[in-house]
């Protein structure tokens, strides 16, 4: 029986040259991502990486008491798994899926051996390391100096470049505890948002309606963000 059809949705598996893909592709097992789902915990040891085809994947820092602030999220232009080799095994984080869809799942070590030839791949995942890294930093910036609402704002739209529509599955409690506020401020923030007309909101489904007005209501930190995984990852770039 033949293997199933390559799916190019992931843009770092697409990015690599063909020689090096072709070496992955028969070790590529497509996977289920369901909403909820964790695919590391704190502490714990990654026996796979995941390429998220169409789902997001959220890397979340928790405290003692249970509390989670989201530092960064992960979509269809990357990789979760980035410890596994940049050499620490273990990360302090939690990886949890933010929006259900597929991903392709590789065995670790699969991916260390590739790493290790020193060739694109290496090349490419460092750049998206050091693009996720100004992501962390920036999400950092952001929850410290920006309102709730410029925090929503930049959040929905990090999460529509890695959707392929206009519509998220997000209740407002889960969104609060993305973002490591009260689920009030982010009630108030959703109503001021769909008062404008820039989304819609009804149990737990967001559309957004018009994407120019959240981008004139967001701070700084979404261009910064996008503009370095631009630049880093443009697929002009030679690997």
């Amino acid at each position: 029986m033949s293997a199933p059809p390559y799916d190019p949705r992931n843009q770092l598996l697409a990015l690599l040259p063909e020689n090096e893909r072709a070496r992955l592709l028969p070790h590529l097992e497509r996977v289920a991502l369901p909403l909820g789902k964790s695919l590391c915990e704190s502490g714990g040891v990654m026996q796979h990486v995941y390429f998220p085809l169409d789902a997001i994947v959220s890397l979340l820092c928790v405290m003692e008491n249970g509390a989670s602030t989201e530092i960064a999220v992960v979509g269809n232009e990357g990789i979760v798994g980035v410890s596994l080799f940049m050499g620490g095994e273990t990360t302090p984080s939690r990886a949890i899926v933010q929006s259900a869809g597929e991903a392709y799942r590789l065995k670790g070590q699969r991916l260390k051996d590739e790493f290790y030839r020193a060739g694109a791949m290496q090349r490419l995942l460092l750049r998206y390391t050091q693009a996720l890294l100004t992501q962390m930093a920036q999400t950092a910036v952001c929850n410290r100096h920006h309102t709730v609402d410029q925090q929503l704002c930049r959040w929905l739209l990090l999460s529509l470049d890695r959707l392929p529509g206009d519509r998220l599955i997000m209740t407002q409690e889960l969104i609060a505890n993305m973002l490591g506020v009260r689920r009030e401020g982010v009630t108030e923030s959703a109503g001021k948002l769909q008062r404008a007309g820039l989304i819609a909101y009804h149990r737990g489904h967001i559309t957004v309606l018009d994407r120019p007005g959240l981008e004139a209501r967001v701070c700084e930190c979404y261009a910064v963000v996008k503009s370095e995984y631009d630049r880093l990852l443009d697929g002009r770039t030679k690997m």
